[in-house]
């Protein structure tokens, strides 16, 4: 039986992972261990943090659309319970887009619904 070497498949294997971890600060980016514990704990980040990020997001839509509502003399609460009472679906992001690209139609959208 021939003989087999393996250093290829192990240099590009290292190869792959050095460059997947490049930018990595001190250690973390020359050794190929500290590379792949690296790598693993930004993996877990990178889809902890997706979540996270919708969750920011609406965050940011509630602030933009309570900004423009304290201008008009009402409140987040008040403005969104009753939009649910006059059945208008806009989500947030909807509100908030046109929040603060039309400000006019936003302050008309207020006065329709109280």
């Amino acid at each position: 039986m021939t003989r087999v070497t393996r250093g290829t498949i192990s240099l590009k294997r290292r190869k792959n992972v050095l460059k997947a971890a490049k930018g990595f600060r001190i250690q973390r980016s020359k050794k190929e261990r500290e590379a792949k514990v690296a790598l693993r704990k930004a993996g877990v980040h990178a889809f902890s943090h997706r979540k996270d990020k919708k969750n920011d997001m609406r965050k940011l839509w509630n602030v933009k659309i309570n900004a423009i509502l304290r201008e008009n003399g009402t409140t987040y609460s008040k403005f969104i319970n009753k939009l649910k009472l006059a059945k208008v679906e806009l989500d947030r992001k909807v509100l908030a887009q046109i929040a603060e690209t039309n400000p006019t139609a936003f302050v008309n959208l207020i006065k329709q619904v109280a």
